[in-house]
Protein backbone atom coordinates (compact mmCIF):
# COMPACT_ATOMS: atom_id res chain seq x y z
CA UNK A 1 0.00 0.00 0.00
CA UNK A 2 1.64 3.16 -0.95
CA UNK A 3 0.68 5.98 0.80
CA UNK A 4 -1.32 7.88 -1.92
CA UNK A 5 -3.68 5.06 -1.40
CA UNK A 6 -4.93 5.91 2.00
CA UNK A 7 -7.86 7.91 2.23
CA UNK A 8 -8.32 9.85 5.22
CA UNK A 9 -11.59 11.14 5.92
CA UNK A 10 -12.81 13.38 8.85
CA UNK A 11 -14.35 10.56 10.25
CA UNK A 12 -10.90 8.53 10.29
CA UNK A 13 -9.33 11.95 12.21
CA UNK A 14 -12.53 11.99 14.79
CA UNK A 15 -11.78 8.61 15.88
CA UNK A 16 -8.67 8.72 16.27
CA UNK A 17 -8.70 12.13 18.39
CA UNK A 18 -11.05 9.60 20.14
CA UNK A 19 -8.72 7.02 20.79
CA UNK A 20 -5.89 9.44 21.33
CA UNK A 21 -7.73 11.30 24.43
CA UNK A 22 -8.99 7.70 25.89
CA UNK A 23 -5.23 6.44 25.61
CA UNK A 24 -3.32 9.06 26.53
CA UNK A 25 -6.25 9.36 29.46
CA UNK A 26 -5.66 5.74 30.81
CA UNK A 27 -2.22 6.76 30.70
CA UNK A 28 -2.44 9.69 33.08
CA UNK A 29 -4.59 7.85 35.62
CA UNK A 30 -2.02 4.43 35.50
CA UNK A 31 1.12 7.26 36.32
CA UNK A 32 1.33 8.46 39.46
CA UNK A 33 1.31 12.17 40.50
CA UNK A 34 0.31 15.18 38.81
CA UNK A 35 1.11 15.97 34.70
CA UNK A 36 0.37 19.26 33.31
CA UNK A 37 -0.51 18.09 30.00
CA UNK A 38 -3.55 20.17 28.43
CA UNK A 39 -6.40 18.38 26.91
CA UNK A 40 -4.44 18.53 23.26
CA UNK A 41 -1.37 17.20 24.43
CA UNK A 42 -3.33 14.13 26.10
CA UNK A 43 -4.49 13.45 22.72
CA UNK A 44 -1.24 13.63 21.16
CA UNK A 45 0.52 11.49 23.40
CA UNK A 46 -2.31 9.07 23.17
CA UNK A 47 -2.42 9.29 19.38
CA UNK A 48 1.56 8.81 18.92
CA UNK A 49 1.47 6.17 21.37
CA UNK A 50 -1.61 4.39 19.47
CA UNK A 51 0.43 4.17 16.52
CA UNK A 52 3.83 3.17 18.22
CA UNK A 53 2.15 1.22 20.27
CA UNK A 54 -0.21 -0.79 17.75
CA UNK A 55 2.69 -0.94 15.47
CA UNK A 56 5.08 -2.78 17.77
CA UNK A 57 2.31 -5.05 19.06
CA UNK A 58 1.35 -6.32 15.73
CA UNK A 59 5.05 -6.72 15.28
CA UNK A 60 5.90 -8.40 18.53
CA UNK A 61 2.72 -10.69 18.41
CA UNK A 62 1.20 -11.08 15.13
CA UNK A 63 -2.13 -12.53 14.31
CA UNK A 64 -3.54 -11.03 17.96
CA UNK A 65 -5.97 -8.14 16.09
CA UNK A 66 -7.92 -6.43 19.02
CA UNK A 67 -5.62 -6.02 21.75
CA UNK A 68 -3.21 -3.76 20.33
CA UNK A 69 -4.53 -0.88 22.22
CA UNK A 70 -2.36 -3.02 25.49
CA UNK A 71 0.78 -1.99 23.33
CA UNK A 72 -0.60 1.65 22.56
CA UNK A 73 -1.11 1.92 27.00
CA UNK A 74 2.02 0.75 27.90
CA UNK A 75 3.95 3.34 25.04
CA UNK A 76 2.17 6.12 26.82
CA UNK A 77 2.96 5.52 30.04
CA UNK A 78 6.48 5.30 29.03
CA UNK A 79 5.66 8.57 26.93
CA UNK A 80 4.25 10.44 29.61
CA UNK A 81 7.03 8.76 32.31
CA UNK A 82 9.64 10.77 29.85
CA UNK A 83 8.01 13.87 29.06
CA UNK A 84 7.79 14.01 33.40
CA UNK A 85 11.20 13.04 33.74
CA UNK A 86 12.56 15.76 30.89
CA UNK A 87 10.19 18.58 31.61
CA UNK A 88 9.10 18.07 35.02
CA UNK A 89 5.91 19.22 36.89
CA UNK A 90 5.96 22.58 35.32
CA UNK A 91 6.49 22.10 31.39
CA UNK A 92 10.20 22.98 31.79
CA UNK A 93 13.28 21.21 30.99
CA UNK A 94 14.66 19.85 34.45
CA UNK A 95 18.57 19.81 35.27
CA UNK A 96 18.14 16.00 36.20
CA UNK A 97 17.35 13.08 35.86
Amino acid sequence: MLAADIDITVGNVIVYAVAGLVIGAIARLLMPGRQDLSIVATILLGAVAALIGGLLWEAIFPGNDGIAWIGSIIVAVLLLWLYGAFFGARGRRTTAL
